[in-house]
């Protein structure tokens, strides 16, 4: 008969997932035997009830209802979260609906309120923007004559390769010409 710390030492290993299956079968055997120990007696009914599964696994039907049991409990939980979904959704979009009701109430009972009541006052504010904004337009626009003063210093280059190009464009043409001549055809016969 084996030894209580060896069951334990065993015990501890099996609760920590690293036995044999050997081992196992070691357990299995001792708490079975019905000479178990007195400390140990807590722990057969586990393994009692661990060896009637083990022989329900080998019948096929345990499966089919296990498989519909799970899809049974995953159709009742996405239906309860569907329904949870929808009534939370339906809430958030009758309150978006109430409030901007309310608002849009709210705001066609406010009169229209000029920022200025005095016309020249305005016409100055607005002359004093529009003078500001210029400014930094303007500011802008002087970076940019650095880009005209480029386009000019590269004109000498670009008449310079004027001939260059023409001459490419002119051999272009005519291998176009070329490729396209009944005259070529004749020749390949």
């Amino acid at each position: 008969m084996m030894e209580v710390q060896e069951i334990l030492r065993l015990l501890q290993r099996y609760f920590d997932g690293e036995t044999t299956e050997a081992e196992e079968q070691q357990l299995n055997a001792y708490f079975q035997s019905g000479q178990v120990a007195e400390e140990l007696a807590e722990y057969t009914e586990f393994f009692g009830g661990i060896s009637e599964l083990a022989g329900a696994a080998d019948d096929p039907k345990i499966e089919d209802d296990v498989m519909d049991y799970i899809l049974e409990n995953e159709h009742r939980d996405k239906t309860k979260y569907r329904t949870m979904w929808k009534t939370v959704t339906g809430i958030a979009a009758s309150v978006v609906i109430v409030l901007g009701g309310f608002l849009f109430y709210q705001e066609q009972q406010k009169p229209y309120d000029d920022t200025f009541k005095n016309p020249e006052e305005a016409y100055a504010y607005a002359a004093k923007t529009l003078q500001f904004v210029g400014s930094k337009y303007n500011t802008g626009m002087a970076h940019l004559a650095e880009f005209e003063k480029l386009r000019k210093g590269s004109e000498p280059v670009k008449k310079a390769t004027e001939p260059v190009v023409e001459f490419y464009e002119g051999i272009e043409k005519i291998e176009a010409i070329e490729a396209n001549s009944p005259l070529q055809d004749i020749d390949s016969l």
